[in-house]
């Protein structure tokens, strides 16, 4: 018979394996262990230990323990919809996932007469002064988000003296004490090739990438931000959220 934490451990590796805990998602707590399994806290402990042991996550000092990407050539797993997948940010998800984040700044700048754009059949408008803030985002030294960013310096003063590697999402709520009332994305498909003006991934051969266009608006319908990124299609996986919540506690992910 196996002992009590190898049979939780088994547990939580199983819903791992299955998708059902994707990579950079929070594996069940001490505290939840405890109350689940009616277990010890050493119990609970030794469970949390063996699965880090044995590949599956690993602990993050003062926040938990995160489901490792044990994925082909790092896939990266994002899941549209999830308010805890925006807030948590691009680094902060990749170093949960046990991949090194790494941002090369394209342009930084600010536009006095603002911007607009389209999303969905509807238009967003930020008036100026605007941020503008165009990265590449690296995982393990390879490109694979260009991410091109408009943020209100009306809502968020001062906002272009912050590094780019904060969760700009956790900003607007700490920081600026905006209530976000939605987030609006529209996704799609482009074929990039290497002479495109738009290929700023260093290929070498026409690859699929996908578009998402994504605007952040909080009260009084006020637009904080305007997002439009590519991500390299040979390198990212996506889910939707069917029924999002709005989770102040922090879960649920992507």
């Amino acid at each position: 018979m196996k002992p009590k934490f190898i049979a939780i451990s088994d547990r939580i590796i199983e819903r791992i394996k299955s998708g059902e805990l994707l990579p950079g998602d929070q594996v069940p707590s001490e505290n939840e262990l405890i109350k689940t399994f009616k277990v010890s806290n050493t119990t609970a402990r030794k469970s949390l230990l063996d699965i880090e042991s044995k590949g599956w996550a690993k602990r993050i000092k003062g926040k938990g323990t995160y489901v490792l990407n044990r994925t082909p050539d790092h896939h990266l797993m994002r899941t549209l919809g999830s308010i805890y997948a925006t807030r948590r940010g691009f680094n902060e998800g990749l170093i949960a996932e046990g991949i090194q984040p790494k941002n090369l700044v394209l342009e930084k700048t600010i536009l006095p007469d603002g911007i607009s754009s389209e999303i969905g059949g509807k238009r967003f408008i930020i008036e100026g002064p605007v941020l503008m803030i165009h990265l590449l985002r690296y995982a393990d030294d390879e490109i694979v988000k260009d991410e091109l960013r408009y943020i209100s310096l009306t809502l968020c003063p001062d906002i272009n003296r912050l590094p780019t590697e904060i969760s700009y999402f956790k900003m607007y709520e700490k920081k600026y004490r905006l209530k976000i009332e939605e987030v609006n994305q529209t996704f799609g498909a482009e074929i990039l090739r290497p002479d495109a003006s738009e290929n700023n991934f260093e290929l070498k051969k026409a690859t699929a990438t996908f578009v998402m266009d994504s605007a952040v608006v909080c009260t009084e319908h006020k637009v904080v931000e305007i997002e439009r990124s590519y991500y390299r299609g040979d390198k990212y996986k996506f889910a939707i959220v069917a029924n999002p919540e709005y989770d102040d506690s922090g879960q649920g992910e992507a």
